[in-house]
């Protein structure tokens, strides 16, 4: 526990600053990390069957593209230039029939890189872009990841007796959920009514908030399924008493694309 508090202590030391600063300070570190989460995402891989070096190589071309394709918008239509995903489609399966060889690299291995590539590239676009359209919003998203995290691990912890779904994460409860999720819900509705819009719809609101915040918990328990499924209780050891950047993502990344639909509204 001292070292779990210790390092987000120190991640949030870090991260203030670029966020606060925004604009290239901001799209650098966001950029950083998004090469270290492509690294966990391929390690994790290569657990099982190493993946081929020029594929990597590849992947992170292509994350680079995803990633800076659209800096500069705050617009909520996220550009993507139909050559970039056909280039992807044709680099990751060409390779798949010339390798002729599945304990080398298949077709699902091909499509592993190909959902990885596009869902982490266009996840860490959509954190640029959230930061360049304000600040305010960018910390609406950040509050519900935060305080749903913090609260449901307290809750699970202190008071959790049923498991939620033990085949993916052991130690999630439904009373973690719940408590996570409605403290969730209260913390962030109040801080967009109180430093965003207090004219907004109040029942709007907390309809947002709650779909975000289970969303956020789902993500988490997403990462895990993948964690599970290559026999991993991390991605990576990189953030001591929190694994790896991708572990510390899970959650914001699916509320990123969820806030998508509501993005027009808010």
């Amino acid at each position: 526990m001292k070292t779990r508090i210790i390092s987000a202590i120190v991640m949030i030391a870090i991260c203030i600053p670029f966020i606060l600063m925004g604009g290239i300070a901001f799209n650098i570190a966001v950029y950083a990390i998004a090469m270290f989460a492509l690294k966990e995402f391929i390690d994790i891989k290569a657990t099982r069957k190493p993946v081929p070096t020029f594929i990597q190589f590849i992947s992170y071309i292509f994350m680079t593209l995803l990633i800076l394709v659209d800096v500069g918008s705050t617009s909520v239509a996220y550009s993507l230039d139909y050559r970039v995903l056909a280039a992807l489609f044709i680099t990751y399966l060409v390779p798949a029939v010339i390798y002729h060889d599945r304990t080398k690299y298949s077709i699902k291995d091909a499509f592993y890189m190909i959902g990885g590539v596009l869902f982490l590239g266009i996840s860490m676009a959509l954190l640029i872009m959230l930061r360049e359209s304000g600040l305010r919003l960018f910390v609406f998203l950040f509050t519900i990841t935060i305080t749903t995290d913090i609260f449901a691990y307290v809750a699970g912890s202190l008071i959790g007796k049923h498991k939620l779904l033990t085949e993916v994460s052991p130690n999630k409860t439904w009373e973690g959920l719940i408590v996570g999720s409605l403290m969730g819900i209260f913390v962030s509705s109040m801080y967009y009514h109180t430093c965003i819009d207090p004219e907004f719809s109040k029942i709007q609101l907390l309809l947002i908030t709650t779909f975000l915040t289970l969303l956020a918990q789902f993500g988490d328990l997403t990462f895990s399924a993948i964690k599970r499924c290559f026999g991993k209780k991390d991605f990576s050891n990189l953030i001591p008493g929190h694994g790896g950047i991708l572990d510390r993502l899970d959650s914001i990344i699916f509320v990123l694309l969820g806030f998508t639909f509501f993005m027009t509204i808010m």
